[in-house]
């Protein structure tokens, strides 16, 4: 008989109906790969409900927050839970788009590694300074603290499923995009807009032994992949693998690129040290991968970019599924 796994799901963020939905993927793939499932939200019932059905592993479905920053990942850690994906630490980390640039400078320092993954330049606001210390009367001096000026990407700097993300194209709108990315978070980024390719590499694996997916190109009809296009096939196009012709005109270079941004995705994830499973999103800017979010949890619906890569690599989900729980189940309890 197969692994008992507990799907936690759902949980209060701003992201809930994305998780739900994952989730319940999720649950029919375990099932159909021969597991016990039972499906978890995560209300103040969670730990006693947990001690109670002793699962061999969970699986967090859980996207934004407590699911992806580290809260559900160290509370798994002090119950002595194993669980598929990375530990608190890590996730934690991950969790702040604007400690991209830092993380992946210190793993080249260790790792030797002369690297070839890039970012967006930009510039990071509390709530707390732009609300209560003035910081609003200053946007004045983003086009100099933004390399190239308007348009620029004013983001939460926590969370994902393009929440309170917007495109501003001049001075008169950023307030306004700043108040809304505040409502979803207590700090804000404000960066380079980077026109080009967006892609997103799916992960599979660990350290030196992870395997990047096909590249997913992602087709936005709106202005980019925002919320409402994750909810709405009819508003974007997922194709697997990347087109060559996105890339480049000739066959052997575009080729070239696309092993390029594989490589680009990998240092990512093994500067962050993420385990089992992952997605960096990126844009190919047309002569670098742009890499702008990493994402711990990757979502799990039928229109999600995972589910996506796996198929295009020929993989089906029962069998991803079957292969992350049996090795977090397998793990050591000095390795969770």
């Amino acid at each position: 008989m197969g692994l008992k796994v507990a799907v936690l799901m759902g949980g209060q963020s701003f992201e809930r109906e994305f998780s739900l939905e994952s989730g319940k993927l999720v649950c029919d793939a375990l099932k159909e790969a021969g597991h016990r499932v039972v499906p978890l939200d995560t209300t103040s019932d969670l730990v006693p409900t947990l001690r109670s059905e002793k699962p061999d592993v969970v699986y967090n479905a859980l996207h934004g927050k407590h699911g992806e920053d580290g809260t559900i990942q160290s509370l798994l850690e002090f119950l002595g839970i194993p669980f598929v994906g990375s530990p608190a630490s890590v996730c934690h980390r991950a969790y702040n788009k604007d400690a991209l640039h830092s993380s992946v400078n210190k793993y080249r320092e260790i790792s030797g590694d002369t690297g070839i993954a890039s970012w967006p330049q930009g510039v990071f606001i509390s709530k707390d300074a732009f609300k209560d210390m003035g910081a609003a009367t200053a946007l004045d001096l983003v086009p100099e603290r933004v390399i190239g000026g308007f348009p620029v990407a004013v983001k939460p700097a926590h969370g994902g499923s393009a929440l309170g993300i917007h495109k501003v194209t001049n001075a008169d709108d950023l307030g306004e995009a700043i108040l809304d990315a505040l409502s979803y978070d207590d700090a804000v980024n404000i960066e380079q807009w980077i026109d080009g390719v967006e892609l997103a590499v799916s992960i599979l694996g660990s350290g030196w032994d992870a395997q990047a997916l096909p590249p997913v190109e992602i087709i936005a009809k709106g202005e980019f992949y925002d919320s409402d296009a994750r909810l709405n096939a009819d508003k974007v196009e997922l194709i697997c693998p990347v087109r060559p012709e996105s890339l480049s005109t000739d066959p052997a270079e575009a080729e070239a690129i696309r092993a390029e941004i594989e490589r680009a995705a990998l240092e990512v994830y093994r500067a962050y040290s993420v385990r089992d499973l992952g997605r960096i999103d990126m844009i190919w800017d047309g002569a670098q991968a742009k890499c702008f979010e990493v994402d711990v949890s990757p979502g799990m619906t039928s229109r999600s970019l995972f589910p996506t890569a796996c198929k295009a690599a020929g993989l089906t989900m029962p069998a991803v599924m079957d292969r992350l729980v049996s090795v977090a189940a397998g793990r050591a309890a000095f390795e969770r």
